[in-house]
C-alpha cells in the first residue's frame, strides 16, 4: 500500500479511484490541505460523502467520510455534542473500512484517531474504556507501516493525555513525537506535541524553541492544519511561557 502523506489527510486509493467511488473523495484529497481557504466547504463535502456512503459503502468513500468527520469535528463543530457526533461517525466509517480491508493503514489510523478524539472530547477519565481499542489500532498501524508518520502524533498525544496512573507517560510521549519528527520535520502537529510535552517535563527553553519553530515554518506539511490548528496552539502555549509571538 502506498503511504499517505504525512499531513494525515490524504486518502489511500485516490490515485486509482474506482468507478463506484464518489468524485468528492478526489476533491477532499486536495482540499484537505487548503480547507483554511474556505472552511464552509467542509460542510458540503461532509454532507456529500454521507450520501455517497449511503449509496455505496466503497472503502475509499468510507475512508473519506472518516477523514472529513474528524476535520469537521475539529474545525466546524460548534458544540461538544456536534463534535462527539462527528467523531463517532468517523469512527464507524473507519471501522467498516477496516473490516473490509484489514490491512488498510488508513482505516486503522482513522479508527484510532476518531476514537481518541471522541474520548478526549467526552473526557479522558470517563472514556478510558476506549483506551485499549485506541492502543490496539495504533499497534496495528505501526506493525503495518512503521514509517507512517501520523501515527506518532496520535501515539504521542495518547501518552500525553492519559493520566500517569492509567498508562500515560510523558517520556514515551516525547519519544513518539521525536520519532515522527525524525521522519518529517515539517509535520507541525508533532512539534506542537513535543513542545507541550517539554513544558510538562520542565524543559521550558527547549519547548520555546520547538513552538517558535512551528510559527516560523514556511512550508508546513499541511498548510490548512498549520493555519487553523498548529500555529494557534503553538502561540497559545508560548503565551503560557510568557513568550508570546
Amino acid at each position: 500500500m502506498r503511504r499517505l502523506l504525512a499531513a494525515t489527510l490524504l486518502v489511500v486509493g485516490v490515485a486509482s479511484a474506482a468507478a463506484a467511488q464518489s468524485p468528492l473523495v478526489a476533491e477532499l484529497a486536495q482540499f484537505s490541505l487548503r480547507y483554511h481557504e474556505d472552511p464552509a466547504r467542509l460542510d458540503t463535502l461532509r454532507e456529500g460523502l454521507e450520501r455517497a456512503v449511503a449509496a455505496d459503502p466503497h472503502v475509499d468513500n468510507l475512508l473519506a467520510l472518516a477523514l472529513i468527520s474528524y476535520v469537521w469535528g475539529d474545525v466546524r463543530a460548534r458544540t461538544r455534542a456536534d463534535k462527539l457526533t462527528a467523531y463517532d461517525r468517523g469512527r464507524q466509517a473507519a471501522r467498516r473500512a477496516a473490516q473490509a480491508e484489514p490491512r488498510s493503514v488508513a482505516a486503522h489510523f482513522w479508527l484510532a484517531t476518531n476514537t481518541a478524539r471522541w474520548g478526549q472530547t467526552n473526557g479522558v477519565v470517563r472514556s478510558l474504556f476506549l483506551l485499549p481499542e485506541v492502543q490496539r489500532e495504533i499497534r496495528i498501524v505501526r506493525d503495518l507501516d512503521p514509517g507512517f508518520t501520523p501515527v506518532y502524533a496520535l501515539a504521542g498525544n495518547v501518552y500525553y493525555e492519559v493520566p500517569a496512573l492509567l498508562g500515560g507517560d510523558l517520556a514515551k510521549a516525547e519519544e513518539m513525537f521525536r520519532t515522527g519528527l525524525a521522519q518529517d520535520r515539517r509535520y507541525t502537529v508533532l512539534r506542537v506535541g513535543l513542545g507541550k510535552t517539554l513544558i510538562k517535563r520542565g524543559h521550558r527553553e527547549e519547548a520555546r524553541r520547538e513552538l517558535t519553530a512551528v510559527l516560523e515554518e514556511r512550508a508546513p506539511r499541511n498548510p490548512a492544519d498549520w493555519k487553523m490548528k498548529d500555529a494557534p496552539e503553538a502561540r497559545r502555549l508560548l503565551e503560557t511561557l510568557g513568550m508570546g509571538s
